[in-house]
């Protein structure tokens, strides 16, 4: 099968002469004819359906209450969204404000193409949710939390036997086999390289359910440890049983899901959100994935300052006005079942009207980030390796041992120069 490579940020930010997205410079090239500092803010949650448009609503209270700079949002697809980004970092140009995943966080860092905080900032000053120790890294600062996402396993009740979710995985394949048919599909999952950032989020959330990790206590890679070994051989089995739709991208089955075409997926709460608001008249629920463990993925996503930002005192201003608890508060809400930077209570209204929330909530102590633990700023390539690995188990028919002790000697030998 012809699949596409994920591209490691550290070629992409090595890059030069890059063009700029023609979104940006249009953008630009209207904004710099205007007096105001005008910002570009960019997102993957701008382009997404309910949401996007909620968060352009809330920026636009931003502007309302400031006289001299206005935030334009900019809508990137998921999918394409680092590589966009990046190499117009790279180039020295780029939004002034990014949303960025945690390990597309380290590797900006990396290379320095985010600002430092820390004068901005003062941790003792806000209630930071326990999520923000990841925006450390070599004892600074270089964002905010943005939004934290926990993943649960959503259901269709109507889809389901007893209208019940499974005890366990075994329950799981059972129920997922009995609910296939008639156009209607058991569960769904991502396994291309097309979606490959997708395909590693999915499949961390079988690796951590399973008890594996891709590294131990001290950095050390343990991608053949038997626990990720059990993971994937766990992935391989829903892949064979007949019960996903081979090839979809998340976009379409989550909307097979509000269509109750789908009856489960394991998932974050920014895709309940979505459900909530695009299909309300949608009987969903949440319960704990059916792995041996509670632990699973963890969607951390940071609020940063491009180090190539013409407006940095604007830029800040945003990152304050993002923290007041009243602005907290409407971005918590707006984004669904996710958590934001401050601790910020849930209504008894919300908790009643949407019991789904308090499933997300009380994952939060199990929530692990989809990076390599001491290698994060390895995460891409090593993910890239483990990828293909996988994707010889699903489709080739590897034996998942063979294919991780692969994995591991060749992150060994390639990423890791050992």
């Amino acid at each position: 099968m012809h699949s596409l490579s994920i591209p490691s940020r550290r070629h992409i930010l090595r890059g030069s002469g890059v063009a700029v997205a023609a979104a940006l410079l249009a953008g630009h090239r209207v904004l710099r004819a205007q007096d105001k500092a005008r910002l570009s803010f960019a997102a993957v949650t701008f382009s997404e359906a309910g949401r996007g448009e909620r968060l352009k609503a809330w920026v636009g209270k931003f502007n309302q209450s400031q006289t001299a700079a206005e935030i334009q949002p900019i809508a990137i697809p998921f999918g394409s969204f680092a590589k966009t980004v990046f190499t117009q970092m790279g180039g020295g140009a780029g939004p002034d404000l990014v949303r960025m995943d945690l390990i597309d966080y380290y590797a900006a860092v990396q290379a320095r193409r985010v600002l430092a905080l820390d004068d901005l900032l003062k941790t003792e000053d806000y209630r930071f949710t326990a999520s923000d120790r990841h925006m450390i890294i070599g004892g600074k600062r270089y964002g905010v939390p943005f939004e934290i996402s926990n993943y649960v396993l959503l259901y269709n009740p109507a889809l389901l036997k007893g209208g019940r979710p499974p005890a366990d995985f075994d329950e799981f394949l059972a129920s997922a086999k009995a609910a296939t048919g008639n156009g209607v599909y058991g569960f769904a999952y991502r396994a291309t390289m097309a979606e490959g950032s997708g395909f590693w989020q999915d499949l961390c959330s079988f690796v951590y359910g399973f008890g594996g990790r891709w590294s131990d206590a001290q950095g050390r890679l343990t991608l053949n440890d038997p626990k990720v070994i059990e993971g994937v051989a766990a992935y391989k089995k829903v892949y064979d049983a007949g019960v996903i739709p081979k090839g979809a991208d998340a976009a379409t089955y989550r909307r097979m899901f509000w269509e109750r075409k789908l009856a489960m997926e394991v998932d974050n709460g920014g895709v309940a959100g979505i459900f909530s608001q695009q299909a309300p008249q949608l009987s969903f629920a949440a319960a704990p994935a059916p792995f041996p463990t509670r632990a699973q993925g963890m969607v951390l996503t940071a609020l940063t300052i491009n180090a190539n930002t013409k407006h940095k005192a604007a830029a800040q201003a945003f990152v304050k006005w993002a923290l007041q608890p009243g602005n907290q508060k409407q971005l918590q809400e707006l984004l669904g079942a996710s958590s934001v930077a401050t601790v910020v209570d849930r209504s008894p209204e919300d908790l009643a009207s949407k019991p789904w929330l308090k499933v997300y909530d009380e994952q939060a102590p199990h929530g692990i980030p989809q990076v390599v633990a001491g290698l994060e700023a390895k995460t891409p390539e090593i993910q890239q390796i483990v990828l293909e690995q996988v994707l010889k188990v699903l489709q080739g028919g590897m034996a998942p041992k063979k294919a991780l002790d692969d994995a591991q000697r060749l992150v060994l030998a390639r990423v890791l120069r050992k």
